[in-house]
């Protein structure tokens, strides 16, 4: 058992309390990591502020990247030392879903508070801590399954590549796996946030032509001028819908909502052509219903869900990394502040304000 620094949400709606807590050796076909960087991401406030409900005490967090410290009975796919990013979609490898080619929705990367024997291995004393999605990166370090993270190579900064491990893998991936946007096409970005600059900056890597940003902040705009967009929607002055057809002619062939507001997601079906595809992106409240007209599906529109960018993380995030070395996605650009743990709970503070585009904790 090791003493750790944690940042433990206790009870929704509080602040985060940062304070010393126990984790425990990891068992078989677990790895400790130890933890560079974590990325802040708005799915975490969700769970703060009881949007999706989870079990407290629990320390949340689940994009990040470290070191291998120590691995458990049966680990084959990484060894200590190595550079690892994590992910909060496990992937098995032999489940149903693994075999069809769908790893993101692998039955061993279902969300649980709890390990796969059902214990923990985060504590306080005598008090259990749960997990969270697998990961629970603010923290020091971390224990999880072997089948949750990827060797990448060593000469990445993981300071920086800890946020491909949800939102450029979720924003770029939903561009090129799961709506395989063409070359030429003409793509409208609803929300400028983290996952939504990395949608942005996707439809350009393919080869998109008119790349539409669609948010109510200035600030969010000019960064998605800065990540690849070609038009400009300020949605709290103007009709998104009006505005992307203006721009289009008839209609977006593709329309991405990166913001999780059921009538955001309404607005991003009519805001595509006949025959266009909208890609929900965002995670709205759990009990939450979409209510889109029923016309736009007779004239072959599509609206479709995307989760994790329909990741096949093993081969994914590596190439991503790649991509970024090579000077081809922007990383760099979408850190706008590093804290240290200590101010994790400012790093939402700014996140509830509209301030920055991806903080990240580093230890």
């Amino acid at each position: 058992m090791k003493k750790i620094k944690a940042a433990v949400l206790y009870e929704i709606k509080t602040p985060l309390v940062v304070e010393e807590i126990e984790i425990d050796e990891p068992k078989q076909g677990e790895v400790l990591v130890k933890v560079t960087a974590t990325g802040v991401c708005h799915s975490d406030l969700h769970f703060i502020e009881g949007l999706w409900p989870w079990p407290a005490p629990v320390v949340l967090g689940h994009e990040a990247a470290g070191i291998v410290e120590r691995v458990g009975e049966g680990v084959a796919s990484v060894q200590p030392g190595d550079h690892v990013v994590l992910s909060f979609a496990a992937s098995c490898g032999v489940c149903r879903y693994c075999v069809r080619g769908k790893p993101y929705l692998c039955s061993q990367g279902l969300p649980s508070p709890f390990m796969k024997d059902g214990t923990t291995r985060l504590s306080k004393g005598e008090q259990p801590i749960h997990h969270f999605i697998g990961v629970s990166s603010f923290a020091e370090y971390v224990v999880m399954s072997e089948t949750a993270m990827v060797k990448i190579r060593d000469d990445a900064p993981l300071e920086k590549v800890s946020v491909i491990s949800c939102a450029v893998m979720t924003g770029v991936g939903a561009v090129i796996n799961t709506a395989k946007v063409e070359a030429g096409s003409s793509v409208a970005v609803f929300g400028c946030g983290g996952v939504g600059l990395n949608i942005i900056q996707g439809a350009k890597l393919v080869g998109a032509t008119k790349i539409i940003a669609v948010d109510k902040l200035d600030n969010k705009l000019a960064m998605a001028e800065q990540f690849g967009a070609t038009h400009l929607i300020n949605a709290s002055n103007k009709n998104p819908v009006t505005g992307i057809q203006a721009i289009t002619g008839s209609g977006a062939d593709y329309a991405f909502e990166a913001i999780g507001n059921v009538d955001v997601i309404a607005q991003a079906v009519d805001a595509v052509d006949r025959g266009g595809m909208t890609v929900v992106v965002g995670t709205p409240p759990m009990v939450s219903s979409v209510c889109v007209g029923a016309v736009g599906l007779f004239l072959d529109k599509t609206l479709r869900g995307c989760y994790y960018g329909s990741a096949r993380f093993r081969l994914d995030i590596p190439t991503l990394v790649d991509l970024y070395m090579a000077g081809k996605l922007k990383i760099d650009e979408l850190i706008t502040r590093t804290y240290p743990l200590e101010g994790i709970n400012e790093a939402f503070d700014a996140m509830r304000n509209g301030e920055v585009a991806r903080s990240v904790i580093t230890f």
